[in-house]
């Protein structure tokens, strides 16, 4: 939320905004948001209940759609080479690992607790008053169902310090020796640890990328596309491993739960790709009228990633409901150009739900700008246990949803909400600078 011009409090120095960085996060979050409402189908029951058939499952060929929606490499490739800068600077300005950690993990915590809360009260509401447990647990699953993100971010956010530090010293032998013990660690069947390294591969090429390590060498980038491409066609042909880029039920082995040999292929592939299309890219953003469009949807990129499965329920309360939406055959000719309509419909939601959250992002931003770039002495535990509650907790929700047997998950709940109060009060400071507005203290970390 906001656009990350980022400095830090002690430092005055100007921060250069990379703005293909930028295009990949606004590229990355509009792919994630328009695949998963493509693939969403609703369909009423003889009773009138609402059901959201998994399309993946059931026509077999949608599985090959996800490699056109797949773009998570993106969001940890973009928040390496951002955290690798923001990181540099805090340092060199005399910051220690534990103030900006806080802050780092403060730009997911504070909109992901309001996202929380909003929904955590729906639930909370609606079983009291006797909704259908089916029902609240499939509307449950649907609005926790990105969650998955955000520990894993969360996690390789507080490792930055030392993730840096090791790139300083090893370059792009680091991502080779994370890219080889998550191969290791996947044939160990450890496939859990898988989450930190194949992502934290992409994170990591981020740091190499912003360094020059990888940019103007286009041999090196198309060989990891090919190679990257390559390896992946041989794991899901001949090798063991499905097509599908998403979790699908039933499907084992998964490429997503944990990132198996052939994600990782494909995190490859798709970085050697983003290095190559950079050049022609870059002389495309150079227009301002693009830059600014482009601006707008990565200054909201948390907003969508939030809050996009929202307009499903909306549309699915006004328009399902009460039969008022076209029903053709799940799958049919007909329902998939219904597909077209679906989406404008849900994109205009989206646009106006995002608009009339801005009082809370100023909400949030105001309380943002009240946490300093420095660890308050003698708080620094309440930080690290609170990454460690969050981190519990919303991975809890990503497994289980908002409303796991339609009942309010108390201990999730409670985790979140105590783990972002400490990472809130480790930083917490009463001496705020007039002249530090909400608005700049939301773009202090990039």
């Amino acid at each position: 939320m906001g656009q990350h011009r980022g400095h830090e409090r002690t430092s005055v120095r100007p921060v250069n905004r990379d703005r293909y960085v930028d295009f990949l996060r606004a590229w990355a979050i509009g792919a994630v948001v328009f695949g998963h409402w493509l693939i969403t189908g609703l369909v009423r029951g003889d009773g009138g209940e609402i059901r959201a058939p998994e399309l993946l499952a059931e026509m077999p060929w949608t599985q090959w759609l996800t490699l056109l929606f797949q773009v998570m490499p993106l969001f940890f490739f973009a928040g390496g080479h951002a955290a690798g800068g923001s990181w540099e600077r805090h340092r060199d300005a005399g910051g220690r690992a534990a103030g900006w950690v806080g802050l780092r993990a403060l730009r997911l915590l504070l909109p992901t607790g309001v996202y929380c809360g909003v929904v955590l009260v729906a639930v909370g509401v609606s079983a009291a008053v006797g909704v259908d447990p089916y029902t609240l647990a499939l509307v449950g699953w649907a609005l926790a169902m990105q969650f998955w993100f955000l520990p894993v971010y969360l996690v390789l956010s507080a490792l930055t310090p030392v993730l840096h530090a090791a790139h300083r010293r090893w370059g792009v032998f680091v991502p080779v020796a994370l890219g080889a013990a998550a191969l290791v660690t996947g044939a160990l069947g450890v496939g859990l640890l898988n989450h930190v390294l194949v992502w934290g591969v992409a994170y990591q090429l981020g740091f190499c990328r912003r360094d020059g390590l990888l940019g103007g060498r286009p041999l090196g980038a198309a060989a990891m596309a090919a190679g990257g491409g390559l390896a992946f066609a041989l794991l899901v042909g001949p090798g063991p491993y499905p097509v599908s880029l998403i979790l699908v039920t039933g499907q084992d082995p998964s490429n997503t739960n944990p990132p198996s040999a052939a994600m990782l292929a494909w995190v490859v592939a798709q970085v050697g790709v983003c290095l190559l299309l950079a050049p022609p890219l870059r002389r495309v953003l150079a227009r301002e009228r693009l830059w600014r469009r482009v601006r707008v949807v990565s200054g909201v990129s948390m907003t969508l990633y939030l809050w996009h499965m929202v307009p499903v329920l909306v549309v699915a309360a006004v328009l399902y409901l009460p039969g008022l939406a076209p029903e053709p055959g799940f799958g049919s000719p007909a329902w998939w150009a219904w597909r077209v309509p679906w989406l404008l419909v849900l994109g205009g939601v989206l646009a106006g739900l995002v608009v009339g959250l801005r009082p809370l992002e100023r909400g949030v931003g105001a309380v943002y700008a009240r946490v300093g770039p420095r660890a308050r002495p003698g708080w620094s535990w309440a930080l690290w246990l609170g990454l460690v509650a969050c981190v519990a907790a919303l991975s809890r929700f990503a497994v289980r949803g908002f409303a796991p047997d339609g009942r309010l998950p108390v201990a999730p709940t409670v985790g979140v909400g105590l783990g972002i109060a400490l990472v809130v009060l480790s930083g917490w400071r009463t001496d705020v600078r007039r002249e530090r507005s909400a608005k700049s203290a939301l773009d202090e970390v990039a």
